[in-house]
């Protein structure tokens, strides 16, 4: 069983932002764009400090130089997917074991655009989430509804994929700290995110049902699906914060959705409210 990774601090982290590249950029765009978030995450004083935990998923050639040159900034990173076997003749695919032997954290799970395209089902979702925690890695697992209903109808329906996911897991002797990401796939691409009134709603809900599952005391929900700037600090203090796509391309975007999570982090806490 994995333990729940903490920042250099030794505490949790206040709020998570994850930032996946996808395939929009090749090798050297990949690594101007990590030397430049590098800059920023060495200089900003919430993620120096541990209250923002943050990632970010390059293309797997990457991630090895990717992941010294953000770790040398307080920051992290990982696979945009994960194999369900460690080794073995498997070919083309990348396992948990070289993962996290080139310096990855974190394993992205589940992705709609995974489903989709590729067939994935909760089954493999399963599989793959064991193949994360196996490995050490924190599985940064998607879900979302297909089409939008009610935020009752949303919660119902990621409850399902997330105890498949886990349940599996737990079938294969693993479990441990899991990062949710609420990716509503009508959100994804889309002009704008959900309603911040309709994430929160959400959000609140998964994130009470996860603390309540076997080893998810420290897992957290962050919300993705074209999420951008201005939209954390208008969300409810149960949403951990963002997973975040091409709207993080720029690292001058990505700094304002520090400043602005570092922000909330303060004023939740001049409330009393852990963020």
């Amino acid at each position: 069983m994995s333990l729940p990774v903490k920042p250099a601090t030794g505490r949790a982290s206040k709020a998570i932002i994850g930032v996946s590249l996808k395939m929009y950029f090749g090798y050297g765009r990949t690594l101007e764009w990590c030397r430049e978030v590098a800059t920023i995450a060495s200089a900003h004083p919430a993620v120096r400090s541990g209250d923002i935990e943050l990632f970010a998923l390059p293309a797997h050639p990457v991630l090895a130089e990717a992941a010294q040159i953000l770790r040398h900034a307080g920051a992290a990173a990982g696979a945009q997917d994960i194999f369900w076997e460690d080794e073995g003749a498997l070919t083309g695919e990348v396992g948990g074991k070289i993962i996290a032997e080139v310096g990855g954290q974190y394993a992205e799970v589940g992705h709609a655009e995974r489903r989709r395209i590729f067939g994935e089902d909760d089954d493999v979702i399963g599989f793959k989430t064991a193949a994360a925690y196996r490995n050490g890695l924190t599985p940064v697992l998607c879900v979302g509804e297909p089409v939008r209903g009610t935020a009752a109808d949303a919660v119902r329906h990621c409850i399902r994929e997330i105890e498949a996911v886990l349940n599996r897991a737990e079938s294969l002797g693993q479990a441990g700290r899991t990062i949710v990401a609420y990716e509503p796939q009508w959100a994804i691409g889309a002009a704008a995110p959900a309603t911040p009134e309709y994430i929160s709603a959400v959000v609140t809900g998964l994130d009470a049902h996860l603390r309540t599952l076997p080893g998810q005391a420290h897992s957290r929900v962050i919300y993705g699906g074209s999420a951008g700037p201005g939209l954390i600090g208008q969300l409810d203090s149960a949403v951990a914060g963002l997973f975040l796509g091409r709207f993080a391309h720029d690292p001058n975007a990505l700094k304002t959705i520090l400043d602005e999570t570092g922000a909330r982090i303060e004023l939740l806490a001049g409330t009393g409210v852990h963020a």
